[in-house]
């Protein structure tokens, strides 16, 4: 269930998942308000303005954001989705892997390189997309 700015107490290491129009923006929090995220180009290009267009590039850049900034009017959930399936990884190794990233600009797939994977991979080693495999089921 999407919660609200006020209500919600990540921790760092938990994946936040935003909902957008049509497809969900996933991050991981770090801490004091903060998250890391994989930005694709057409949206960092935009000032942040994430839309559907992402999918037709690839490139992005992982970014360390203010989560209400980034969340803005949409609504968001911590959902570490994947913890019943993977043994998370410390939060000291998720947040150093994490924060190793930023400024970097890495290739951007929507199926196999995606916001998701990127943080999926923080967490869990593993990376993975839950939307993708609902988009593929949907065909």
């Amino acid at each position: 269930m999407a919660q609200r700015m006020d209500v919600v107490k990540p921790k760092p290491g938990d994946l936040i998942e935003i909902f957008r129009v049509g497809y969900q923006h996933w991050a991981i929090y770090v801490g004091d308000g903060c998250i890391i995220h994989l930005v694709p180009a057409s949206e960092e290009a935009c000032g942040g303005s994430y839309s559907m267009m992402s999918v037709l590039h690839d490139k992005a850049i992982v970014k360390m954001d203010n989560l209400r900034h980034v969340v803005g009017t949409s609504k968001f959930r911590i959902n570490n989705l994947l913890d019943d399936v993977y043994e998370p990884r410390s939060v000291g190794e998720i947040l150093k892997d994490a924060w190793s990233w930023v400024g970097q600009e890495l290739p951007y797939c929507v199926f196999r390189g995606n916001c998701e994977h990127f943080v999926t991979e923080l967490r869990y080693g593993k990376p993975e997309s839950r939307q993708v495999g609902v988009l593929f089921s949907a065909f």
